[in-house]
């Protein structure tokens, strides 16, 4: 029972990981739109880029927020080049986002719009995102002034050492193997316990469930 509640809470975690596609015009690789503070300059591209945001924001798993100030054209091409595939950075204004965000899981990123914000809109991959961000900021001799300042995922905000946690656990690929390990290893694990000489019915069953929580 106990194996049985393991593996649907996996698939659960699963199926939630999982994210409508969009199309490769709206979400590149990795990609930087607008000015050097994620401005654009006149209503229709205004109301572009609210469009473009929306969009990233229905496919991504989590968004993450880092300071945007003080990084050079140069270092950005270097930070697009070390991303994740289906992660996508991308400078925005403040109130351009905070349309953007408005009635969606994200809108508690709210609290974040602050000063020039850089965001990370991560369609799987958040463990690699972030170790990508803290290798940029090493190497560009920026980790005193650009750590992570939050991130949000489910309609929760989280501190830098809330993401840093969650950047640790399994991604959707991770677990997607995992289950299928789990489920392909169940009828050879009870099948060995229970064909054990001697072996009683209770005592079969309390091994079996050990064995499946291994």
């Amino acid at each position: 029972m106990k194996q049985s509640l393991f593996v649907l809470g996996l698939a659960a975690t699963a199926s939630a990981f999982t994210s409508p596609a969009i199309p490769s015009t709206l979400r590149p690789d990795t990609a930087l739109f607008g000015g050097a503070r994620g401005g654009a300059t006149t209503l229709t591209g205004k109301t572009e880029t609210v469009t473009i945001v929306k969009e990233l924001l229905d496919s991504s798993e989590m968004i993450i927020t880092v300071p945007a100030s003080g990084i050079k054209v140069s270092q950005m091409q270097t930070l697009r080049r070390s991303l994740p595939e289906g992660t996508t950075v991308k400078v925005v204004k403040n109130k351009l986002m905070s349309r953007a965000i408005e009635g969606t899981d994200y809108q508690a990123a709210g609290e974040m719009l602050q000063g020039a914000n850089m965001w990370f809109f991560i369609e799987e991959d958040i463990g690699g995102t972030v170790k990508s961000w803290n290798a940029f900021v090493k190497g560009a001799g920026l980790g005193e002034t650009h750590s992570i300042l939050g991130g949000t995922i489910e309609g929760i905000n989280y501190d830098p050492e809330g993401v840093k946690t969650i950047s640790t656990l399994p991604s959707k690929k991770e677990l997607i193997g995992q289950i299928a390990g789990a489920i392909k290893a169940v009828p050879t694990k009870v099948a060995r316990v229970i064909k054990a000489p001697g072996m009683k019915v209770a005592r079969a069953i309390k091994l079996a469930g050990e064995e499946l929580e291994k």
